[in-house]
């Protein structure tokens, strides 16, 4: 690799960690600014606060890393710009392409570290970051979801509870319903449900058998039985899906699909944005040198509002199609996919006149 290589790459490298070790503090410092009146009010053990805190390291380094590297690479490229340096490289003959090399290499091994981050190091850190949060800040409140619950827990039985109480493990209006092939041919209900030391008690137990002139009707005022399915699998909790590895994951959202859940979207949103994340580090970084590398009369300012600018049109295009794959029918690979879309042509527009 020649000197001009080293020299980009080095410094490629050197300010995106900059950026990182800068911006990751005064994160930590809005978020305990924020959150230090519940910590105190509840006594949060100080251990747990601090493991708290180095998981939102991860986390906020996770969410937010192609944003760091997208400012880092405007504001390094700029100072190269206005000190003429780019200008000496060209005029030596060395091609813009040529003169993006070492960016594209730098961004390969961010976009590397991104890959194994989000991974396989970010879910255990959004485990226990949202486990503190939903304890300690927000008494498990919307922990799991708890109207309506409608799951198929394995190829034959589908069950339903109109009402669940993750606390005392109780669900209301119970049913469950057996089918082999396209036929019914049994179906449980009972008035309330609750888990007790691996057992289920149903109240006001009724069983319908179908038969093939009459159906067979068993009612007792309480049975306790066993079942095949686990109350934590039928209500895992909101997050459950950022903090389940790759392999994990996939497994998990083809369990939750068989069994009808309504979560599917958000599950889905989770698993494409492991791999769209990677990808934006090198549309981002196109995007930064294209528009950086001109030595301009407003100087590093106009870059720099360029590139925040560009990072809040970015950010919000994600949340807003991230939200509507969640909360609605639209596809959820559109929608992780899609920004990037947008500013990857954004980025080969900017990167023919930057050659020009």
């Amino acid at each position: 690799m020649k000197i001009l290589d080293w020299y980009i790459l080095k410094r490629y490298l050197f300010t995106f960690l900059m950026m990182l070790i800068l911006f990751i503090p005064i994160g930590i410092t809005v978020n305990l600014a924020e959150k230090i009146g519940k910590i105190l009010e509840r006594e949060v053990p100080f251990p747990a606060v601090a493991q708290y805190y180095l998981d939102f390291t991860i986390y906020f380094a996770n969410l937010l890393f192609p944003i760091f590297l997208f400012l880092s690479v405007i504001w390094f490229t700029s100072k190269l710009a206005n000190n003429t340096e780019i200008v000496a490289f060209l005029s030596s003959g060395v091609s813009f392409t040529r003169f993006l090399r070492p960016y594209l290499i730098g961004a390969t091994i961010v976009a590397t570290f991104a890959l194994v981050l989000g991974m396989y190091l970010a879910p255990k850190a959004s485990k226990g970051f949202n486990t503190f949060k939903y304890k300690y800040l927000k008494n498990n409140k919307d922990l799991v979801q708890t109207q309506n619950i409608y799951r198929q827990i394995n190829d034959n039985d589908f069950i339903y509870v109109s009402s669940f109480d993750p606390n005392t493990k109780r669900g209301n209006k119970f049913t469950l319903e057996h089918f082999e092939g396209n036929k019914l041919k049994y179906k449980i209900s009972a008035n309330s449900i609750t888990y007790i030391d691996s057992t289920y008690r149903l109240i006001d137990y009724t069983k319908r058998t179908v038969g093939a002139h009459e159906d067979i009707i068993e009612s007792k005022r309480r049975m306790d039985t066993l079942f095949t399915f686990d109350v934590d699998d039928l209500t895992p909790v909101e997050y459950i899906a950022e903090t389940l590895q790759y392999g994990e994951l996939t497994r998990f959202i083809e369990k939750e699909k068989r069994r009808g859940s309504s979560n599917i979207g958000r599950y889905e949103v989770v698993k494409y944005k492991k791999w769209s994340l990677p990808v934006s580090v090198f549309i981002l970084t196109i995007i930064a040198v294209a528009v950086s590398s001109v030595k301009r009369r407003g100087g590093m300012g106009i870059n720099l509002a360029f590139g925040i600018t560009t990072a809040m049109i970015y950010v919000f295009f994600d949340k807003v199609f991230g939200v509507m794959a969640e909360q609605s029918d639209f596809s959820p690979i559109v929608a992780v996919w899609f920004p990037n879309l947008v500013f990857g042509i954004l980025a080969g527009y900017l990167l023919y006149n930057a050659k020009r």
